[in-house]
């Protein structure tokens, strides 16, 4: 998929869960939706851009839940 796609449907998503006022859960909640509804390939292709320029595209909560993604990956 388009890494413009992927960062578009994670921003939607991070827009619904934007409106939470606890930043943190908001966090939680954006990653354990992708966790749960997307496929590993889309989210491993998701947490590539960590660290790339399409990084700067994410929304600071969504960039949040990819990073807590990353790090559930890794442990």
């Amino acid at each position: 998929m388009s890494p413009d796609t992927l960062i578009k449907m994670a921003n939607q998503i991070g827009a619904f869960f934007e409106a939470m006022p606890d930043r943190e859960q908001a966090i939680k909640d954006i990653a354990s939706h992708l966790r749960g509804t997307w496929d590993p390939r889309m989210r491993k292709q998701l947490v590539a851009m960590l660290g790339g320029a399409d990084e700067a595209k994410l929304k600071p909560a969504v960039r949040g839940a990819v990073i807590a993604l990353r790090q559930a990956d890794a442990g």
